[in-house]
């Protein structure tokens, strides 16, 4: 009987997502897991079949090979026939990396450490929960001063009706008939060993008489849960916060994965960030460029007075210490430079437009001193 495809096992499109994978494997073995359809083997053949499905394209490595060859990339007769016109044993470049061949200390020796015993970790034992990542969009004064954000994210959590136990009370626990105890079920492909996390006690190595009625024994249930989330000052786009032990809840007693949160900073309307320093663009007269005048700019919680000497050219820069951002790591504070822009005056009227030409005319070198220097140059240009 011809195997069925991985992905029409598990109900999704080829192009799904790992979270999407996930999500129809969990569907599925709970749909069909043994404990829910006692002595239905067609069930039991079904929970197999979407255990094996998920352990195929739940890895990148496998997935990959998958895609490419199908049911090909697993079975050694039909490696072996080449079937499939330039079919590679996925394996192969691990037997060249590792001087493979049939002696001891080949490849055969590497994967049977890896999948069929050696030295590893108990496949019964305490597993860590999952690592979670959250994206927090945050505004600039926010990312600036420091907060507290309330999140809301949706995860595996600890069963809140058998503590993570995956049996109701009273019940009695026994070694998993299919896997001997041992976590994981051994196929042999030619000369490998796989070993794959057992479909009926998921790796547990033991089932229950009586699997909790809220989680169907997993020990974990999908809960919405708040978090409040302090953002220190000085933080910027990309800056991550971590959050231990508020990821997943982990499985048989291990301890729950760490919470990530990713932050991203909005821009501004006034200011422009170059590290902990501020950058501000002062629109000024040309009354105030040529006179010289006492200003109030502002910063991000407040005004500060800053000098405008005479005679000050457009697009220079003004240093106001101590007025920029505080740094992340306590290094002190950033500073605001404040870059001047001169306003030409437009839409003048007569009694303006006199005046002006009136200057103009009593303007000399000593006035204007750049632009003079420019047309000296300009003279000799055309000489």
């Amino acid at each position: 009987m011809s195997k069925r495809d991985y992905y029409e096992v598990l109900g999704i499109q080829k192009g799904a997502s790992d979270e999407e994978i996930k999500k129809a494997y969990r569907k599925m073995a709970i749909k069909y897991h043994p404990d829910k359809n006692p002595g239905d083997k067609a069930a039991e053949e079904s929970f197999k079949e979407v255990g094996e499905a998920y352990e195929a394209l739940s890895d990148p490595q496998k997935r990959a090979a998958y895609d490419q060859y199908g049911h090909d990339a697993f079975d050694p007769r039909r490696r072996a026939s080449g079937r499939g016109g330039g079919f590679h044993d996925p394996f192969d470049v691990f037997r060249e990396a590792f001087g493979g061949g049939g002696g001891g200390g080949g490849v055969e020796d590497i994967f049977e450490q890896f999948f069929g015993g050696g030295s590893r970790r108990d496949p019964t034992g305490p597993e860590r929960g999952a690592n979670l990542r959250y994206d927090l969009e945050i505004e600039f004064e926010e990312a600036a001063n420091g907060c507290e954000k309330d999140i809301s994210l949706t995860k595996m959590d600890e069963c809140e009706t058998c503590h993570g136990s995956g049996a109701e009370e009273g019940a009695q626990k026994k070694p998993c008939q299919l896997c001997g105890g041992r976590g994981q079920v051994i196929t042999a492909r030619g000369i490998f060993s796989i070993a794959q996390t057992c479909p009926r006690c998921s790796g547990a190595g033991r089932t229950v008489d009586k699997p909790c009625r809220k989680c169907n024994g997993a020990g974990r249930t999908e809960r919405t849960t708040k978090k409040k989330i302090r953002i220190p000052p000085g933080v910027d786009t990309g800056t991550r916060l971590r959050s231990t032990g508020d990821g997943e809840a982990g499985m048989r007693g291990g301890p729950s994965g760490d919470l990530f949160v990713v932050l991203h900073v909005k821009t501004h309307s006034l200011f422009e960030r170059e590290g902990d320093d501020l950058v501000y663009e002062l629109p000024i007269s040309f009354v105030q460029a040529a006179l010289g005048a006492e200003i109030e700019v502002p910063s991000l919680n407040s005004k500060v007075p800053l000098r405008i000497p005479a005679g000050t050219q457009p697009g220079q820069m003004f240093r106001v210490n101590g007025k920029g951002i505080k740094n992340a790591q306590g290094y002190g504070w950033g500073d605001l430079h404040v870059r001047v822009s001169v306003e030409v005056p437009s839409h003048l009227n007569a009694s303006q437009r006199a005046k002006l030409q009136e200057f103009a005319a009593l303007c000399d070198e000593k006035v204007n001193p750049i632009t003079q220097s420019f047309f000296e140059k300009a003279k000799k240009l055309f000489k």
